[in-house]
Parts: C-alpha cells; structure tokens; sequence
C-alpha cells in the first residue's frame, strides 16, 4: 500500500475536521501540549533535583574533610545557604541544615545550631516527616540553650502520630531540665504508653521515669522463673 501524498494528507484531515469538527482537534491539541509539558517539567524537576543532591553530596564531603576543623561551620555556611536559597522547600534543603546543625553541635554552638534548623522549619516539602524532625532537632538546640518556653513550643508543632512518643520524651526532657518534675512524669509517661502500645524499644525511657519518681512494670520483659526440683528419692 502506497503512502498518502500531501494533497490527499490534507485532505483527511479536512474531512477529519469536517466529520468531527474544531472542538476535538483543539482538544487533542491542547493534551498534546499538556503531554509535552508534563515531561518537560518532569525532566526539568529531575534534573533540579540531581543537582541539588549532588551539591548536598560535595557538601557533605567537605564536611568530612574537614572533620575536627573549629571553622568548618563557618567554612561552609556560605554553600549551605545557596543551597536553601535556590530550592527552600526540598529535602535536599533540610538535609544541608540538618548537617551545618551537626557541625555546630560538634562544637558545642547551641545558637548556631538553632539558627541552621529555623532556616527550614517552615519548608513547605511533601516529605512532612522532614519537618518534623527538625522541629525535634530544633527543640534540643533551644534545650541545650535554656529556651525551655521555645523548646516547648517547637515541640507543640509535631503532631504527626509518628512522632508522638519521640516529641513527649523530648517534652519530659525539657520540664526534667525546668525541674517540673509533675509534667515530667506525665510527659514521660505518655511517652511509654505510647512505645508499649507499638512495643517498640523503650530501656532509656524506663530509666527516665524512674529517675522522676515513676516505676513502671514492661510486659514485654519476663520475669525469671524459679524452678524447684523435688527429690524423689
């Protein structure tokens, strides 16, 4: 079978035209420039996203690199920041901080610790996990500073069930340090009931409440059986 010529080509598509009219035609188009579209966002975000986790990888390389360094926080602010700034609400944003946050932990820099976390404490990312672990991490850095209202605070935004037993440990962690030691024992013990309801690890929160004046029994734990013989002789 021979091919169409261009004449009877658009004569088809005349008659095409004709038979299901403009409407259809316009609405192919405008799929097909959806289609296009969509890829071309797709591979746009793509390779956004590469290059961002690239830069976040060269980061983290020279962190280690610079292991021990006292400067080293000071030395790569600047690559963080760019980092933030050019994709705010990505992943790859709050990994940067959540490294520039280690790095000032390592030198035992609450302040500058704090001020990594808040630079992405409201990033809009799909991942809410991420966010919710640096209001955590956030909540620490406040902690260790004495900002126990702010630690309080940061705390009050993790809602995510997920993390309901983490954020009321954390929470006992800040009233143990305010010496309120009855909203400890409830924090705490929220916490526990939590971690047994999951049966999840909980040896350090043992420790914890009783440290405020809570014994608590783990059903998880056996008790030693004492097992007698009888002589039968």
């Amino acid at each position: 079978m021979s091919a169409l010529s261009d004449d009877e080509q658009l004569d088809s598509l005349k008659s095409f035209a004709k038979k299901y009219g403009s409407a259809m035609i316009s609405g192919i188009l405008i799929a097909l420039i959806a289609f296009f579209g969509w890829q071309y966002w797709q591979k746009k975000t793509l390779a956004e996203q590469q290059m961002n986790t690239a830069k976040v990888q060269q980061l983290m390389d020279d962190a280690r690199t610079a292991e021990g360094n006292p400067d080293a926080f000071s030395q790569l602010s600047a690559t963080a920041d760019k980092i933030v700034k050019e994709a705010p609400d990505s992943a790859q944003a709050i990994q940067t901080q959540f490294l520039m946050a280690k790095l000032a932990y390592d030198q035992q820099d609450f302040a500058a610790a704090e001020k990594a976390l808040k630079k992405v404490e409201n990033s809009k990312v799909k991942d809410q996990g991420l966010v919710q672990l640096v209001k955590l991490r956030l909540a620490y850095a406040q902690l260790a500073q004495k900002k126990y209202d702010e630690a309080i605070q940061s705390l009050a935004a993790v809602t995510d069930p997920a993390f309901k037993a983490t954020a009321d440990e954390a929470r006992g962690d800040v009233y143990v340090a305010k010496n309120d030691r009855e909203n400890a024992q409830k924090a705490y013990q929220s916490a526990w009931d939590t971690l047994v309801e999951r049966k999840q690890e909980r040896q350090i929160l043992q420790i914890k409440l009783e440290s405020v004046g809570v014994l608590v029994d783990d059903p998880e734990i056996e008790r030693p059986v004492l097992e007698t013989q009888v002589d039968e002789s």
